[in-house]
């Protein structure tokens, strides 16, 4: 046989080698799949830690709180971290599995007793997957930009005067994920106790439950899945042991917007924030499962007359405010009008020819705001079926602020009286517009006799609980 010539032997080695490769990536690539289909469990998901290894930092380590302290309130500027070779050391306590959160991790500096919280804007809408609850990062600062947005301090990256999530391309150089997954112990906290040094930390607070009109047998809300939920749907919380309330937000994009609200009281875990418009506190919980509600219901005692299902059809008293067109008018007819720090009062209003009675803490500074519209004197006598009843619009809501009492013993002072407690249905309004409409509450007073009197109580605070509600239409009947 012929001797190959040299060239040929080059070609023909080059061509062997090639199907030899090809055979073996081919063989890697099924191996690495048997491999992964084995290690992955089907039921459930389980990060893969494979991707991580340890590290060595090359730089400062730094906390949450110097990051935080760079941003300048007075000024409002945002600051942008250059040449400081630092890495911020921080645990992850948001989840976007759920939904309620997007394109952002909210970090906060230890895994128990926290004391400074941060969200970080991450273009990337499955972060769980990588960044769960609990994991331990590192943040490169060099290039990040540090602004405070509706009251909350962010890290991203500058453009044209704001701060916005860092782009996919660049996630890997700003954040390095670590072995370490920490048992996150929430912060127990009272509402009462809510502060800006809170915001962005993972708390608990206890011993709460929804305000009752949201638990309507008539309308019972969910969590963020009503006509009037445009971006956030905020649930007002009470606390059973000071009386303080919050809200709960969630986002119209959650996977649980659409679940009704539990109606027992117990615990919420979530991170504490601000609502859009920097107003007022608001918790944001990473699942429903971070609600623990199997607690009894703590409402006040409610004035409870047995129903006879009978009403009266005489009319013992009715105000639709009509001829009520100044204060002075309201007070001549027998109301009684009073803040009881000497602020705003009830006013009379107009819409569309209709008028009313209007209370709003609005453009007021009074914290808190307590005013009292007292009704006139109505001789109840001895009747067995009386009735009260009114209507109520609520507009601009961002707390139930408005109970209705009652009382036989009225003292001339509307802090001394022994007032008890009516059920009334306050209706939950729109947040940024004007209401939809009256609702009417018709309440069973038979069990009282003689003179009685009625109260509309609004305990508002600027600027964080000033809902506007109109009143009209005030009847009580009976035989």
């Amino acid at each position: 046989m012929a001797p190959v010539p040299p060239i040929l032997r080059c070609f023909m080695y080059d061509f062997k080698r090639n199907i030899v490769m090809r055979n073996f990536k081919l063989l890697v690539f099924l191996v690495s799949a048997v491999l992964y289909s084995s290690c992955v469990k089907t039921e459930d998901f389980q990060l893969p830690e494979s991707e991580t290894k340890e590290f060595d930092i090359e730089g400062s380590i730094t906390g949450i709180s110097a990051v935080k302290s760079n941003f300048d309130p007075e000024t409002g500027e945002i600051y942008v971290f250059s040449e400081t070779d630092t890495w911020m050391e921080a645990y992850v306590v948001s989840s976007d599995e759920g939904g309620n959160f997007y394109k952002e991790l909210v970090l906060q500096d230890k895994p128990e007793n926290p004391i400074a919280g941060i969200l970080l804007l991450v273009d990337d809408n499955s972060l769980f997957e990588t960044y769960n609850f609990g994991r331990k990062i590192y943040v490169k600062l060099d290039g990040l930009a540090l602004w405070s947005n509706n009251g909350i301090h962010q890290l991203g990256i500058q453009n044209r005067g704001d701060v916005v999530a860092i782009p996919p391309s660049r996630i890997d150089d700003h954040i390095i994920r670590t072995m370490e997954t920490a048992e996150i112990v929430p912060l127990q906290l009272e509402i009462s106790e809510f502060n800006e040094i809170h915001e962005n930390l993972f708390i608990q607070v206890e011993n709460v439950q929804f305000n009752r009109n949201l638990l309507r047998e008539q309308h019972h809300y969910t969590f963020a899945g009503e006509v009037t939920d445009e971006y956030d749907g905020d649930r007002q919380l009470e606390s059973c042991s000071t009386g303080a309330s919050t809200m709960l937000s969630t986002s119209t994009f959650s996977g649980f917007k659409s679940l009704y609200l539990p109606i027992n009281s117990g615990s919420v875990k979530g991170i504490l924030s601000r609502n859009f418009y920097d107003d007022y506190f608001v918790i944001a919980v990473n699942s429903p499962d971070d609600l623990n509600f199997d607690g009894e219901r703590c409402d006040p005692e409610f004035l409870n007359c047995a129903d006879n299902n009978s009403e009266g059809i005489n009319i013992l008293f009715e105000e639709d405010f009509t001829n009520i067109t100044s204060l002075s008018a309201l007070e001549n007819s027998g109301w009684i009008n009073i803040n009881v720090n000497g602020g705003k009062v009830f006013k009379p209003g107009t819409f569309d020819g209709n008028r009313y009675i209007r209370i709003s803490a609005f453009n007021t500074e009074e914290i808190p705001m307590e005013a009292w519209l007292v009704s006139p004197a109505i001789d109840l006598g001895l009747n067995s079926d009386a009735r009260l009843s009114f209507d109520i619009m609520s507009s601009y809501d961002n707390a139930t602020i408005l109970s209705v009492l009652i009382t036989e013993e009225f003292t001339g002072n509307v802090l001394t009286t022994n007032w008890k407690t009516l059920d009334a249905i306050i209706p939950v309004g729109p947040t940024s517009q004007y209401g939809r409409g009256f609702v009417k509450s018709k309440i069973n007073i038979s069990c009282l006799k003689g003179d009685v009197r009625f109260a509309f109580r609004y305990l508002g605070a600027a600027p964080d609980k000033t809902t506007t509600y109109d009143i009209d239409n005030i009847r009580v009947s009976g035989n």
